[in-house]
């Protein structure tokens, strides 16, 4: 440690009361964003933020980060929740502490580049809703994203952080790409364009204890605002890396509460306020305080959402993520979608496959959406491809981004591949150079029609805009125009008290319970037999009830003689049956049309993938070519273009937009 970081041995106290330190570290706190989000796929309800609300305000965060990310779409997806009702209920509680959000530069808190009339009402509704840091990344580094955004949060005097998403080719920084110099002329852009702060956002824990030193010094050195650091714990570097990043005078840094921290989150608090006590970095944190606030999280809050932690692991590190690059929350998407498809032995391909797609795809830093892009493509190319083909089945995201929808990527993408996804693509065949939103038309006029007499306000209205399938169906939960489905409604504490009782119930043999009964005396009926199952032996006495039957015997009647059969053979013994053959997917048997139940004649289009319907492009009675686009399968948030396997007429459409369906599910029947 450095000689102005030694700790003086008189301050050293545990409470609020000890003296200020020359220069505290400030601390952002993610437990209600990051650290479930990593954790347990972003579940956590805002009820389960309230009974620490108050606690937290009080620990003197510089900021806390409560939206933004995966939670607006998981909130209105999975949790039945109103994505902005979650600001302004928490504004109640916090009043002190600044809201930190993540926000997706021109992909706002969706997966694709949106008009800008979206983006610039989205930002407005965020301030107005009473977001006060707007953390903003663009998951290519391309700062041209950032043009519609910023002049928003600058208007409404926010806190615009700019980041610069962390990546390497190498294992350490360096290589041909991500050097030292890269993220030095990042940070300058980002001041140049009126940044507050600059965060390194290192979303898989790939920066090492001594690159974090070295990039936050040079940081310091070439630019004026605060530096701060992200880094997930996935790698188990990061506690590390924020210490030494501290040494090199870091601003700010990244933590969550005990309960929440570690695997694929981030560091804990707890260890940092004692490491830095009496020093000059000391973040002056009440470790008592925190220890009562980790305590009702510990027991109140976390049990229910056990059921979604990956308990199949030992470790708490991920080392791979060192050679995969693969933040953890997509790491345990893909594993999720393999397991869907029965394919979880090809895990190992997909990681060997992944470096090889990144590369092709323009060595594109992995964090949402473009992880999510890359992820699923290469579980496509795993699943599809053959030794003829490669990129049989690419994604409409891979499209968009080898058109340019989603910026400029950091070295060229495989022009073999660029060509391949561009052939007949609807926006046209020749990538463009320009910032993406500039071919983008807007799209707010659009949605709010397509609402009307559902969505009350703007707040609704984006909603749509951001998610159409999924935001509608919401928008009919929330106002009762259709029951929501059990799945989404909340786990309570006495849900988790009836599991937990069921689960030690079973482990005592005591699932079962026999009510008693009062045992009969034996009777003069009651009668022995003995019962031979596999080698074992078993006396059993049977008294009927009522006595013994009465029996009446039947005159047999003389069987026709038949002439003695000539000896034979001994049968052989009997072969296994063979199995059954697997079912063909096409043709197939005929599905049955949803109008009259009856058998429908034709070639079936199945879903390749487990996912959600996201609409379809051809309608019954409508023809179509083989190759041409029937469907369009959301898998993992990424779009399937699923084409006709026949040329014909569309004879039935099973699903409709937003159902869920399984691989092999009879999508639609082209006769």
């Amino acid at each position: 440690m450095s000689e102005h970081n030694q700790v003086t041995m008189t301050t050293m106290e545990y409470g609020p009361d000890r003296p200020k330190a020359e220069n505290p570290v400030k601390i952002e706190d993610l437990t209600f964003r990051d650290g479930h989000q990593s954790l347990f796929a972003t579940r956590g309800r805002t009820e389960d933020m309230i009974p620490v609300a108050e606690m937290m305000d009080e620990v003197g965060f510089w900021a806390m980060e409560t939206w933004g990310g995966a939670t607006f779409d998981t909130m209105h997806r999975f949790l039945n929740e109103d994505p902005w009702e979650r600001i302004r209920t928490l504004k109640r509680y916090i009043k002190k502490t600044p809201f930190s959000m993540l926000l997706r530069a021109q992909n706002l808190v969706g997966y694709r580049n949106y008009a800008d009339d979206v983006a610039k009402a989205f930002v407005q509704r965020a301030a107005e809703n009473g977001m006060d840091i707007f953390r903003t990344f663009d998951a290519l580094n391309d700062y041209r994203n950032f043009e519609t955004v910023v002049p928003v949060i600058k208007e409404y005097g926010k806190h615009f952080q700019g980041c610069i998403c962390y990546t390497l080719t190498e294992p350490r920084m360096g290589g041909d790409v991500y050097t030292i110099d890269y993220f030095v002329q990042k940070a300058k852009d980002l001041e140049a364009m009126g940044a507050d702060s600059i965060c390194i956002k290192d979303m898989a824990g790939l920066i090492a204890p001594y690159d974090a030193y070295t990039i936050v010094k040079a940081l310091k050195k070439a630019v004026k605002p605060p530096i701060h650091l992200h880094s997930h714990f996935t790698s188990g570097m990061s506690s590390m890396s924020h210490l030494k990043a501290i040494e090199a005078g870091v601003d700010i840094i990244d933590t969550c509460m005990t309960p929440y921290a570690f695997r694929t989150s981030h560091a804990a608090i707890e260890p940092f306020v004692m490491a830095l006590l009496g020093t000059n970095r000391d973040t002056g944190f009440d470790i008592k305080h925190l220890a009562k606030i980790n305590a009702v999280l510990e027991k109140e809050i976390l049990p229910k959402y056990k059921h979604l932690l990956d308990d199949s692991k030992v470790s708490i590190i991920d080392i791979n993520v060192l050679l995969h690059q693969t933040p953890g929350g997509m790491l345990s998407n893909l594993v999720n979608q393999l397991k869907e498809m029965d394919a979880l032995d090809k895990l190992d391909q997909v990681y060997a496959e992944l470096p090889k797609v990144r590369k092709d795809l323009g060595q594109i830093p992995l964090v949402t959406p473009t992880s999510q892009i890359v992820g699923i493509q290469t579980v496509n190319n795993v699943l599809f491809d053959d030794e003829n083909e490669r990129y049989k089945m690419i994604t409409g995201q891979v499209k968009d981004l080898c058109y340019g929808l989603y910026g400029k990527t950091a070295v060229p993408i495989n022009p073999d591949v660029q060509k391949k996804a561009l052939k007949g693509y609807e926006r046209g065949e020749v990538p463009i150079t320009c910032k993406p939103a500039e071919v983008l038309k807007p799209e707010l006029d659009k949605a709010k029609e397509d609402v009307k007499g559902l969505a009350v306000d703007l707040d609704d209205e984006l909603i749509y805009a951001l998610y159409p399938v999924t935001g509608k169906k919401f928008l009919k939960w929330k106002y009762g125009k259709e029951e929501p489905p059990e799945e989404v409604k909340p786990r309570t504490m006495e849900n988790v008290k009836t599991e937990e009782d069921l689960v030690r119930k079973a482990k005592a043999g005591l699932l079962v319970e026999k009510p008693e009964k009062e045992v009969p005396e034996k009777t003069e009926n009651t009668r022995t037999f003995n019962v031979f199952v596999d080698d074992e032996h078993f006396e059993v006495d049977v008294d009927e009830v009522g006595g013994p039957p009465a029996i009446t015997y039947a005159q047999p009647v003389a069987a026709p003689s038949k002439p003695a059969p000539a000896p034979s053979k001994p049968a052989p013994a009997s072969k296994p049956a063979p199995p059954p053959p697997q079912q063909p997917l096409k043709p197939v048997a005929p599905a049955p049309s949803p109008d009259t139940g009856k058998p429908t004649e034709g070639t079936a289009l199945r879903a390749p993938m487990p996912g959600m319907i996201v609409n379809y492009i051809k309608q019954v009675g409508e023809t179509v070519s083989e190759g041409e686009t029937v469907v369009i399968l959301e898998a993992m948030k990424m779009e399937n273009a699923l084409p006709a396997p026949v040329s014909g007429t569309i004879k039935t459409i099973n699903f409709n937009s937003g159902d869920s369906v399984t691989k092999n599910d009879i999508l639609c029947v082209i006769g």
